[in-house]
């Protein structure tokens, strides 16, 4: 077995200074089974290192943000370079305009772009300026996992404690009629969706008709490419599907793990957030370290990264190959309709069932947890383009020890006995329970 022993003391300090022990739910120690959380030192290409000198493969590589690979040098050079000038000033850069040409040569349905640090920051700001074009204060969102962690999407959640009534509505994805029915009551500022996702393509029309239904009651329509932009394609998923948002976000592997978003969008809306409009001004986006140029050389090192090397197609290459290999491998065991690797070759997801044929925690932790022995970390298989045929190789080699025992499970119909402490639980979740950690005695 392996020894966690140093990441497990310095998890245990960190949730005496951490609220959750992590700075992002999703990296949190419940999202791993028990005693085998890695606290992780170094990262290079498509592996890592934790405290206890483990190395693993790692996927869904800063929660799909490192699409280059870890240490990427042209990047790391890129925004060392910038740096050594200096990161942050009292007035604007050059380099923020040739960001910018960059941003809207990819992505070329938007005429302006302001740069951000986080995600939701950009969803929150898009949510603002659509209330403030249409005068309207309803938000529908498409029933997909996330968009933001402000008050207008946390308020949906479980986790929406100290949140007041929120103003958004849910839709399905995939059906027009649903959402025709939410904006026929003409109080929806702005409809929210990703385009596609790791499991879900548009039907045939379902993209245009949403475009038309918001066009039809005026109301905005918003790309959420968090994921889709640079995993997708350079030009996000509305480059792929040829229908152009009024408004769209970004994220994620702009920087290939530097932090920098972007709000996106048609000059009739961004100007309302400037100095070239007689109407009321939007408090759009202004933050202090959006502009610093690290991360607005790293990103501009990812376009020539994109531009060059098709790091999508090498994505997309490793993610076939995975995909391949592990449902060979559960077919192998007489597993295939437990164990199912699926989805979009550069946007991989692994499907755990139970006895029953059932979406299970229990049987996900199994799985993760014997993933961890041998070698291979992710809450998903997503790949980057650092994912050689080594890395593809090692991860269906620990697969086939997973599915061993993974078989096992199905057989007695529960994971008794073979899964090591409570399975994980739902990120986003009313209580700490089923995952409680108790306080303990500080020196």
């Amino acid at each position: 077995m392996r020894d966690f022993t140093r990441s497990a003391e310095i998890q245990a300090r960190l949730h005496d200074l951490v609220p959750g022990g992590a700075h992002t739910y999703a990296r949190g120690v419940d999202q791993y089974p028990e005693s085998m959380a890695p606290v992780l030192v170094r990262g290079k290409g498509a592996r890592v290192w934790d405290a206890d000198g483990n190395e693993f493969v790692e996927y869904g590589m800063g929660l799909r943000s490192v699409t280059l690979g870890h240490g990427y040098e042209p990047v790391l050079r890129a925004a060392a370079e910038a740096a050594a000038d200096g990161m942050s000033f009292s007035r604007p850069t050059e380099l923020e305009l040739l960001a910018a040409q960059d941003f809207l040569d990819l992505v070329p349905g938007a005429d302006m772009v302001k740069f951000a640090k986080n995600g939701s920051d950009a969803t929150t700001a898009a949510v603002r300026l659509a209330r403030a074009v249409t005068g309207r204060t309803t938000v529908a969102v498409c029933d997909q996992p996330f968009f933001s962690v402000d008050d207008w999407f946390i308020g949906t959640t479980e986790m929406s404690g100290g949140i007041p009534a929120v103003d958004t509505v849910t839709f399905p994805y995939n059906d027009l009629d649903a959402l025709a029915t939410i904006l026929a009551s003409g109080t929806v500022a702005a409809v929210f969706l990703e385009a596609a996702t790791a499991l879900a393509e548009p039907l045939s029309g379902y993209l245009e008709g949403v475009r038309a239904l918001c066009d039809r009651h005026a109301t905005l329509l918003v790309f959420d490419e968090m994921i889709t932009g640079f995993r997708w394609s350079a030009g996000g998923a509305q480059a792929v599907y040829g229908v152009t948002p009024d408004l769209s976000c970004w994220g994620k592997a702009m920087g290939n793990g530097f932090p920098l978003s972007a709000l996106a969008g048609k000059r009739e809306y961004m100007e309302l957030g400037g100095l070239r409009t007689d109407r009321d001004r939007v408090f759009l986006l202004s933050t202090t370290h959006g502009p610093e140029t690290a991360a607005l050389a790293a990103f501009r090192a990812v376009v020539r990264a994109y531009r060059t090397e098709d790091p999508i197609a090498r994505m997309e290459e490793a993610g076939r190959a995975l995909a391949d290999g592990v449902n060979a491998v559960a077919a192998a065991h007489g597993i295939a309709d437990h164990l199912q690797v699926r989805g979009r070759p550069s946007c991989l997801i692994f499907r755990t069932l139970d006895a029953e044929g059932l979406p299970s925690q229990a049987f996900r932790t199994l799985f993760l947890q014997e993933l961890l022995e041998h070698g291979v970390l992710g809450q998903s298989f997503v790949t980057s383009a650092a994912h050689d045929a080594d890395a593809v190789a090692d991860t269906v080699s620990a697969c086939a020890e997973a599915a061993r025992v993974y078989r096992r499970a199905i057989e007695r119909g529960r994971v008794d006995g073979l899964l090591r402490g409570r399975p994980v639980a739902p990120a986003l979740r009313r209580t700490a329970a089923p995952r409680r950690i108790e306080e303990r005695t500080l020196p």
